[in-house]
């Protein structure tokens, strides 16, 4: 026992880390706010802990598991009670004005983020505004104008289903208040000078978009400044079918570029100049200019998480360097994923946090256990063999960073994506050394001569490149099933997946093979998990029917195409059909009349009735259901589900109409043999500092509201 601890020595701390993510997670899928006493042991818990693990490795150890845990607990909560509460707006348009904190380009228009905002004559708002410019508008505000214009604004979207991406707390956590769009012109009057960061990132944006057209200038503008708002979206998603979207989020790999280059460019000039090679220390310099460096460009492009990793593991490294120690350990990565954490503890919840820090740590895994076999490859053999053996080991470091990265990823992009990207190995072995050779070291260059006004040959070269990376998009993503559609890995299936991938790369020797079935059995959760057999949306626009020929859909006019696809992909699939006016579908699971349609999924389970009403005319209520059809599907159907009131409501079964959804949010619904089970997105979250209350009756007529940003 002793000796297969001793084997172990320096991977316990780094589980602290893993309990800390878990504990915000804890809290971030709570039903309400915790009761917060347990917190007053996390100080004794650490403390006898690191006592006894002196003596008792394992208790201590377990001791200090929980104190971290509730650590992360407490912190997530404290974040939580600092920040302003969600705002309350007004359902009409308001004549809206503020300070521009940022001009986000978008490929037919732009977007201002507001600080400071008004409405009308009250008082300043406590979160920001986020406001779509009319695309023919001819105005130019930069970051520190101050605009006024009249504007629909709505508070962020809540999840389009139940369980799926919580846009209200994204955006209460990110300071957020809403989001709509000018029906008017803006008016700038030119204010204070503009923030450096947010003035330089503007100015960047307007010299790559000038030199470099269409999308490979908006993917260029992404890599220099972190604002993806501009790409269009047919480019965009060829880059997330072929697993190069990573490459558009400023991360790990770009800040790895920057660094070192820097530090490679700057240790070599010290080198080239003998007086100063004498005298400066090369290496130590290098690498705090470089960290530097580093800094700013993080600054620059907004300090996305996975810039925080690697800024944060980068100090680290060189801090290690600087003191003789080994530069490159899973010890890095868990201090600067509790740094993060500590700071930001909604992002572990987000896919950036949790596939960045995936990625490194199956990284810097994978570079442990494969050190020792690469160097007795590239020791082996003669002196002449040497040449290929360094070829080898190129392609193979190419091929091996791919499959780990995006093995790491994979349950990640599953449960909030429900893709998988078949050919990502092939398409990143292309790409990123492309990216890394080519296209980063133009844009540091072009970056460099901007000042000068000599930017033009640096960029050119850099819209090759990004030209070079959209054609493999393309090319990749053209590909047959490049990225087939999957039902999303349940919450639950991503937490043992993540728990087998720890324990895959946290420990040494055999031991750590135990969590490869681990990983296994998380991965298969999304194929025992039955996808709900019905979803309806928030807006109480769409409704769709899964059935084992596909997916059906009911839709009123005005309904998103984003909430279309969230639904879609909650179901595991790409493509939905319209429901048949009238008939069967779908082998009969679904048989239409003009007034309503019946569905049962499967033989043997209850059935749902859908009561359907003729679109209403512009400005008007649609017609309630017909009367005679619910009478027929009352008493014979599980669920009565119709997108307006329903009155009298069925003595049996459940009902799901459009005072559920103005109440309670999205609905998804489970048909079984023994009867429905619904859950609303209401239900789900319970009641967080996010989460609006249940809406007085008397607002019932304003809703459903149109969606403006699901984003928010």
């Amino acid at each position: 026992m002793q000796a297969a601890l001793a084997c172990q020595q320096g991977r316990f701390a780094p589980w602290l880390a893993v309990a800390l993510g878990a504990g915000v997670l804890h809290y971030l899928n709570l039903d309400r706010e915790p009761d917060w006493q347990p917190l007053w042991l996390v100080l004794p818990l650490g403390v006898f802990g690191f006592w006894l693990a002196r003596r008792w490795l394992l208790a201590g150890w377990a001791l200090g598991l929980g104190a971290a845990f509730l650590l992360g607990l407490g912190i997530a909560g404290w974040h939580a009670a600092r920040l302003p509460p969600p705002l309350t707006l007004p359902f009409s348009a308001v004549q809206l004005s503020g300070v521009v904190a940022e001009v986000q380009p978008l490929p037919d228009g732009r977007r201002l983020v507001l600080e400071q905002a008004r409405i009308g004559e009250g008082e300043t708002l406590a979160r920001t505004i986020r406001v779509r410019l009319r695309a023919d508008d001819p105005a130019r505000p930069l970051p520190g104008d101050v605009v006024s214009l009249r504007a629909l604004i709505r508070p962020p979207g809540a999840p389009v289903v139940p369980g799926g991406w919580d846009f209200q707390r994204a955006a209460f956590f990110s300071g957020l208040g809403g989001s709509g769009f000018a029906l008017g012109a803006v008016t700038v009057e030119p204010g204070e000078e503009a923030p450096l960061l947010a003035g330089l990132r503007a100015w960047l944006d307007r010299r790559v978009a000038e030199a470099i057209p269409g999308a490979a200038g908006a993917v260029a503008a992404a890599l220099l400044t972190g604002t993806q708002s501009a790409i269009p979206e047919p480019a965009m998603q060829a880059m997330r079918d072929s697993g190069l979207a990573h490459l558009l989020s400023v991360s790990g790999l770009h800040m790895a570029i920057v660094i070192g280059l820097v530090f490679g460019v700057l240790r070599a000039a010290i080198a080239l100049v003998p007086w100063l090679a004498l005298r400066v220390p090369a290496k130590p310099v290098a690498a705090l200019a470089a960290l530097a460096a580093g800094a700013f460009y993080m600054l620059l492009t907004g300090s996305q998480v996975p810039m925080q990793r690697c800024l944060g593991m980068a100090a680290l490294m060189t801090v290690a360097m600087l003191a003789g120690r080994r530069v490159l350990s899973v010890r890095v990565v868990a201090v600067a994923a509790a740094a993060v954490i500590l700071v930001a503890p909604n992002e572990v919840a987000g896919p950036s946090f949790q596939m960045s820090f995936g990625a490194v740590l199956a990284l810097v895994a994978g570079h442990e256990a494969l050190r020792g076999p690469v160097a007795r490859f590239r020791a082996g053999g003669a002196t002449g063999s040497r040449a290929w053996r360094r070829a080898v080991l190129v392609v193979f470091g190419l091929v091996a960073t791919s499959a780990l990265a995006g093995a790491a990823t994979t349950p990640f992009g599953l449960h909030h994506f429900g893709r998988l990207q078949i050919y990502g190995i092939a398409a990143n072995a292309v790409a990123v050394p492309l990216t890394s050779l080519l296209v980063m070291p133009a844009g540091l260059v072009a970056m460099l001569a901007m000042p000068l006004g000599l930017e033009a040959w640096p960029l050119a070269v850099m819209g090759w490149g990004t030209e070079g990376i959209l054609w493999v998009a393309r090319l990749i993503a053209a590909w047959p099933d490049a990225a087939p559609v999957m039902v999303p890995l349940p919450g639950w299936g991503l937490g043992v997946a993540v728990f087998g991938f720890c324990w895959l790369c946290l420990w040494r020797g055999w031991p750590r093979l135990l969590g490869v079935p681990v990983v296994v059995a998380g991965l298969a959760a999304g194929q025992v998990t039955p996808a709900p057999d019905l979803l309806v949306s928030p807006d109480a626009r769409i409704v769709a029917l899964r059935t084992a020929e596909g997916v059906f859909l009911h839709r009123l006019p005005g309904a998103s195409n984003f909430t279309r696809d969230s639904m879609l992909r909650a179901m595991g699939a790409a493509a939905a059909t319209p429901l048949p006016d009238s008939g069967e579908v779908a082998g009969g699971a679904i048989a239409c009349t003009p007034a309503s349609c019946r569905f049962q999924p499967r033989p043997g389970v209850g059935e749902a009735v859908l009561l359907r009403s003729p679109p209403p005319a512009r400005g008007r209520r649609a017609d309630p259901p017909d009367a005679a059809a619910l009478a027929a599907a009352c008493g014979r159907a599980a669920l009565i589900l119709a997108l307006e009131p329903v009155r009298p409501r069925c003595r049996s079964g459940e009902t799901i109409d459009r005072f559920a959804m103005w109440r309670d949010g999205a609905q998804a619904a489970w048909l079984g043999g023994e009867g429905v089970r619904v859950v609303s997105d209401r239900a789900w979250r319970g009641d967080r500092p996010w989460v609006p209350p249940v809406p007085l009756p008397g607002r019932a007529e304003s809703l459903p509201l149109a969606p403006i940003d699901p984003g928010g």
